[in-house]
């Protein structure tokens, strides 16, 4: 458990104390004929100015559930009575009733409980025993922190794993120069030391952005130009189009076209979009880009004649580090991240990423997004070529 999650538990057990205290005192007053004892307080601050303690446990973030000595239910907090009366709520009282019946004989338990949904939810069940008598559980809803975790945890061994091939042969590398007075070798070693450096930097800095992107944080709301978007994009490739001769086509991108969003993440994503079109098409081929409003929202469509993806890796190719044709990603240095960040950016807008695609004769990839706009001038038509 994190340092807040200690302080929380800390506070939910000194006011569970006081609350299950109260309310057994109230029971065993109405049960034996006489009124609760009056409540006294330690300071001259007037009672009344003080939460009741219900609305202290109801405003946490965590459900509570707190039961008397004979197992019989004190309180239940919003949090945790919202589930009351659906599936979910019926899973989480076969699941907590266990737990406090171990806690009122002094023991104290924790329980996971996987909740497949739609949506899946991971929720931890916590109990132990209160001070005054009686026990609590605490019901926490933990699917976003392991989330992160997860997220955490195979940013770090995918960085181990793809790093290790360049980072391997850069040792190799510069254990043969130790000593070679061949200037030709020399000068074709330190080459191959470049190459892997590069990309060694480019994995890095893919699995950074994919990091960022995959930590959903808010995602701006701002009005992006499209025609910008596209134009950042098509710039960002043209040194590899140019090695390549392959010629970028900008197409039918309507005036004034825009989406709500996080340029950033847009150009991003349309980026290695092209990115990928140009390295997967042979040489002097040719990538067109296309932008279309359909309604409310925007299409970013790219489309090559390379050489295609086959139907069986369809569903496979927006996942980490998946390439098709590791061959050919080692020659043109594809790190396998670029439509891994493509999905997350349409996921994190609320759109889709859509792939067609045949072996052989090339593919389309179309970025739907959700917001689209576009002003009510006469449409035409850029070309840009790198």
């Amino acid at each position: 458990m994190n340092a807040v999650g200690t302080v929380v538990l800390a506070v939910v057990v000194a006011v569970a104390g006081v609350a299950v205290g109260w309310r057994i005192g109230r029971h065993r007053g109405r049960d034996e004929g006489f009124p609760a004892p009056p409540s006294t307080s330690s300071t001259s601050r007037p009672l009344g100015s003080w939460p009741d303690f219900t609305q202290v446990l109801d405003s946490l973030p965590i459900g509570i559930v707190i039961v008397d000595g004979n197992g019989r239910s004190v309180h239940r907090n919003a949090w945790a009575a919202k589930f009351s009366g659906t599936h979910t709520g019926i899973l989480l009282d076969a699941t907590t009733e266990p737990l406090l019946q171990r806690a009122l004989t002094g023991e104290e338990s924790r329980q996971q409980l996987e909740l497949y949904g739609p949506p899946r939810r991971i929720i931890a069940v916590s109990s132990s025993p209160l001070p005054g008598g009686g026990a609590m559980a605490t019901i926490e809803d933990e699917t976003e922190r392991r989330r992160v975790d997860a997220v955490r945890t195979d940013f770090v061994a995918n960085i181990s794993h793809e790093l290790k091939t360049p980072v391997g042969a850069l040792a190799v590398l510069a254990e043969t120069l130790l000593g070679e007075t061949d200037p030709e070798v020399v000068n074709r070693v330190a080459e191959r030391m470049v190459e892997d450096s590069h990309r060694a930097a480019r994995t890095i800095d893919d699995l950074l952005e994919l990091a960022r992107i995959e930590l959903r944080e808010p995602v701006a709301n701002d009005r992006v130009d499209l025609n910008g978007v596209v134009a950042e994009a098509v710039s960002r490739t043209r040194p590899i189009a140019e090695q390549r001769d392959i010629r970028v086509g900008v197409l039918d991108i309507p005036p004034g076209a825009a989406v709500a969003g996080d340029r950033r993440q847009l150009v991003s994503a349309l980026g290695n979009l092209v990115e990928n079109a140009v390295k997967y098409s042979e040489p002097s081929g040719e990538v067109q880009v296309r932008v279309r409003i359909d309604g409310n929202v925007a299409e970013l469509m790219v489309a090559d004649r390379g050489i295609g993806i086959p139907a069986r890796d369809h569903d496979r190719i927006f996942e980490r580090f998946y390439r098709v044709d590791r061959a050919r990603s080692r020659d043109t240095g594809g790190t396998g991240l670029g439509l891994s960040i493509v999905r997350h950016v349409a996921d994190n807008h609320g759109g889709e990423v859509l792939v067609s695609s045949q072996e052989g004769e090339g593919s389309t990839f179309v970025l739907r997004l959700p917001g689209g706009v576009r002003s009510h001038q006469p449409s035409s038509n850029e070309t840009s070529r790198p």
